[in-house]
C-alpha cells in the first residue's frame, strides 16, 4: 500500500514513549461521558503508531485522510444528531488528534502533537474535575513535558534527567498558581463546572415512586451529597432522615411530587422551641432540582426555595456539584393543615378493593383517634410476616393488594406507599417522603457521606394535636436498616445466610479491614477537601478568605495589579537567582580549565589566547601524545559545560575530578 511506505525516523522514540503515557492518562475523563468507541478508537490508533514507527510508515495519502475525516464525521453525527455542543466538540478533537497521531513523522508534527494532548487535558477538565481526573491530567501535563525535553536533550539523554526537570519546572510554576488561585479576583462560581450532560445520572429518586424505583439502586455506590455538622450537633444514624421530596399524588403503590411546586413564605425561628442543627451540604450534580436537608428545614440557601411540604427546591435545575448550608429542626414550623389543604392529602386510587377497605374498617372501629390507627396499621406489618428485601421482584396491576394480602414481600418503597394509602383511606391525612437515610462517617475528615445505596422512603401522617409526624413502616419490618445503616443491614443478613447474592456484602466487609478502611476513608477525605476548598473556592469564600487575613474590602482592580506586580517580583528575583547561579558555576568551571591550561603549558603545550577548546585539545593530543586520551575527555567535558545553557552537576564534578588527577600528575 502506497500510503504506508517510505522510512522516515525523524521522532526519535524515547519523546514518542513519552508522548503516547500523556496521551493514556488523557483517557480516564472520555469514559463516562463520550460514546465509548471515541475512547476506544483514540487508544487503537496510538496502538498502531507503535506499529508503524519502527518500520518507519505513517498516514501519508490526501484520499485516505479525507475517507478518515469524513468517516470519524458521519459516526459522530450518528452518535449525537448533530456536530454542535460541547460534547461533539471535545469528541472531534480526540478523533483529529488520532488521525494526527497516525500521520505525524516530522520534528513539527511532533510539537503539533505536544500542543493538541494539552487541549485534550483542558478537554478532559471540562468532562469531569473530580480528584481521580485531576491527577490523571496533572500527570498527563507533566508527561508532556517530560516528552518535549527529551525531544530537545536528544534520545542519547538519561531517563531521569528530564523528569527531573519538568518536576523543577512545576516546582518553580507552584508558587505563581498559588498566587493567582488566591488572590486573584472572582468573577463566576470557581472551578466546579460541569459542561457536559450527567451521562446515565442517576439520583436515587425522581418525582415519582414505584415498586423498585429506590430499591434498584440498592447495588450502587455513587455518592449522593457529602454533610458537614459545623456546631458538633451530630444526630444518631438512626434519626438521619435526609428530606428530598414531599409526594402528594396517590396511587396505591405509584406516587408523585408536585412538578414545579410554589414557594413557603419565610418562617421566624423565634417560633421554634427546639434547637436547629446546621448543616453544610455538597450535593452532586443530578439534572433535577431537589435538595436535601435534615428533617426539618426552616430556612433555604439562596437559589433555592422551601416548598410546600417543608423540602428544598432549587431554582435551577443542580447540573454540577453545589455547596449550601442550611439549618434543621426536630419540629415542623407552623404545622398547621387548613381546610383547603385536608382534602388533596386524602385523595385516593379510584380503585381499592373491598379487602383493603375491610382491613381499615377494622382499624377505624368504635371512632378510633388517628394515633391508635397508626399503631394498629403497624402492628399489622409487624406480626403479620412482612419481609424486608433489596430485590422483592416485580408487582402487577393490583400492586397494593397483592403486596398487603399475598407476597408480603417489598422495600421501603412499598412500605411507605402503602401505609400512606391505608392512612388515607382511614381518614388520616398522609403523605410520602423520598430521600435518604443515615450515612457513612469518616473519621479522618469529620463528614458524612451519603451514597445512592441509602435512598430510602417513608411517611408523615397528621395528628391533630401534634400536627405532622414521621411515621416509617419499615422500622417495624427491618429495625437494623434504620438503626444500622444499610451497609451494616446487608452485612448482618448475609452473616445470618438470608442473601443470595453476597458478592457486593463481601465487597464491603473487605472494604472495612483496617488498612482498607484507613485507604478509602483517607482518599475519600482529599476528594472532599478537593471539592470544597478547591473546586469551590468561589468568589464568597475568596472573599471570607480576604476577611481573614486583614485585606477584605478592596476592588478587584487592587487585587489584579497586586497579583501581577507580586508575580513580576517573584520572576526578577527567580531570574537573579539563576543569574547568579550560572555565572557562580560558569567561573568556577572557567578557573578549573585554567588549571588544565596552565599544567599543560609546564609539560610544553601553551594555549595561544586566540585559541579555542577544540583546536587547543588538538594541538595539546599531538605534543603530549601520552596524555592525549585524558586532554580529549576534558575537552569534550569543557565544552558541553561551558556551551549549554544549564551545567549538569554530574558532569561539572567529573570535569573537576579529571582536571584535579591531570594536574596532580608528573
Amino acid at each position: 500500500m502506497k500510503t504506508l511506505r517510505r522510512q522516515d525516523t525523524r521522532i526519535p522514540r524515547r519523546p514518542l514513549l513519552w508522548l503516547a503515557a500523556a496521551l493514556l492518562f488523557t483517557l480516564p475523563p472520555m469514559f463516562g461521558t463520550l460514546p465509548s468507541w471515541v475512547p476506544l478508537l483514540f487508544l487503537i490508533a496510538l496502538t498502531a503508531k507503535f506499529w508503524m514507527q519502527p518500520k518507519g510508515y505513517h498516514l501519508r495519502s490526501l484520499f485516505w485522510k479525507v475517507v478518515l475525516v469524513a468517516l470519524i464525521l458521519s459516526l459522530l453525527f450518528f452518535s449525537y444528531g448533530s456536530l454542535r455542543g460541547i460534547e461533539p466538540g471535545v469528541s472531534l478533537i480526540v478523533m483529529l488528534t488520532s488521525v494526527k497521531i497516525l500521520e505525524a513523522h516530522t520534528a513539527r508534527e511532533f510539537h503539533i502533537m505536544i500542543m493538541v494532548a494539552w487541549v485534550l487535558c483542558l478537554c478532559g477538565f471540562f468532562l469531569s474535575q473530580n480528584l481521580a481526573i485531576a491527577l490523571c491530567l496533572l500527570i498527563a501535563f507533566t508527561l508532556l513535558l517530560v516528552a518535549l525535553i527529551q525531544f530537545h536533550r536528544g534520545s542519547s539523554s538519561a531517563f531521569w534527567p528530564p523528569v527531573r526537570t519538568a518536576g523543577k519546572l512545576l516546582a518553580q510554576a507552584a508558587p505563581l498558581i498559588v498566587l493567582l488561585f488566591l488572590f486573584f479576583p472572582r468573577f463566576s462560581t470557581g472551578f466546579r463546572f460541569q459542561i457536559a450532560s450527567q451521562r446515565g445520572s442517576s439520583t436515587g429518586f425522581s418525582d415519582h415512586l414505584s415498586p423498585g424505583s429506590v430499591s434498584s439502586l440498592t447495588n450502587s455506590s455513587e455518592v449522593a451529597f457529602r454533610t458537614e455538622f459545623p456546631d458538633g450537633k451530630i444526630p444518631t444514624l438512626g434519626a438521619m432522615y435526609w428530606r428530598g421530596v414531599v409526594m402528594w399524588h396517590c396511587e396505591g403503590l405509584e406516587w408523585n411530587a408536585p412538578k414545579n411546586p410554589a414557594a413557603l413564605p419565610k418562617t421566624s425561628q423565634s417560633s421554634l422551641r427546639s434547637e436547629g442543627v446546621r448543616q453544610w451540604i455538597t450535593i452532586e450534580a443530578h439534572d433535577a432540582r431537589w435538595m436535601f436537608a435534615l428533617d426539618w428545614p426552616a430556612n433555604w440557601p439562596s437559589g433555592a426555595r422551601l416548598a410546600p411540604g417543608d423540602y428544598l427546591w432549587s431554582d435551577q435545575p443542580i447540573h454540577k456539584a453545589r455547596r449550601y448550608e442550611v439549618t434543621s429542626y426536630p419540629e415542623i414550623p407552623n404545622n398547621q393543615l387548613h381546610s383547603g389543604e385536608r382534602e388533596p392529602l386524602l385523595q385516593l386510587p379510584a380503585a381499592i378493593s373491598p379487602a383493603a377497605r375491610a382491613l381499615v374498617q377494622s382499624w377505624t372501629a368504635g371512632k378510633a383517634e388517628p394515633r391508635a390507627i397508626v399503631e394498629k396499621a403497624l402492628e399489622f406489618f409487624r406480626a403479620q410476616g412482612f419481609l424486608y428485601s433489596p430485590s422483592p421482584g416485580e408487582y402487577g396491576k393490583n400492586g397494593l393488594d397483592e403486596f398487603l394480602f399475598h407476597r408480603r414481600l417489598g422495600f421501603c418503597e412499598h412500605y411507605a406507599a402503602s401505609f400512606a394509602t391505608l392512612m388515607r383511606l382511614a381518614g388520616v391525612p398522609a403523605r410520602v417522603v423520598t430521600g435518604y437515610l443515615g450515612g457513612e462517617y469518616n473519621e479522618i475528615g469529620h463528614f458524612f457521606l451519603v451514597r445512592q445505596a441509602d435512598a430510602h422512603a417513608w411517611c408523615e401522617v397528621w395528628f391533630p394535636d401534634r400536627g405532622w409526624q414521621r411515621v416509617d413502616p419499615t422500622a417495624v419490618v427491618a429495625p437494623d436498616r434504620v438503626n444500622l445503616g444499610f451497609s451494616s443491614f446487608l452485612e448482618r443478613r448475609a452473616a445470618a445466610g438470608q442473601l443470595d447474592n453476597t458478592q457486593g456484602v463481601l465487597a464491603r466487609k473487605l472494604a472495612r479491614w483496617p488498612i482498607f478502611a484507613r485507604a478509602r476513608l483517607g482518599w475519600q477525605t482529599l476528594s472532599y477537601a478537593w471539592d470544597t476548598r478547591v473546586l469551590s473556592f468561589d468568589g464568597d469564600e475568596q472573599e471570607s478568605f480576604f476577611t481573614a487575613i486583614g485585606i477584605a474590602g478592596r476592588g478587584p482592580i487592587f487585587f489584579i495589579v497586586g497579583s501581577l506586580l507580586v508575580a513580576i517580583a517573584l520572576l526578577a528575583l527567580y531570574t537573579g537567582w539563576t543569574h547568579l547561579r550560572t555565572r557562580a558555576c560558569g567561573d568556577r568551571i572557567k578557573r578549573i580549565y585554567e588549571s588544565f591550561c596552565r599544567k599543560a603549558a609546564r609539560l610544553g603545550a601553551p594555549r595561544n589566547p586566540s585559541e579555542g577548546p577544540l583546536d587547543f585539545s588538538r594541538r595539546a593530543m599531538r605534543l603530549l601524545p601520552n596524555d592525549s586520551e585524558r586532554i580529549r575527555s576534558i575537552a569534550e567535558a569543557y565544552i558541553a559545560l561551558r556551551y549549554t545553557p544549564a551545567s549538569d552537576p554530574m558532569t561539572l564534578e567529573q570535569f573537576a575530578k579529571a582536571v584535579s588527577a591531570f594536574v596532580r600528575a608528573s
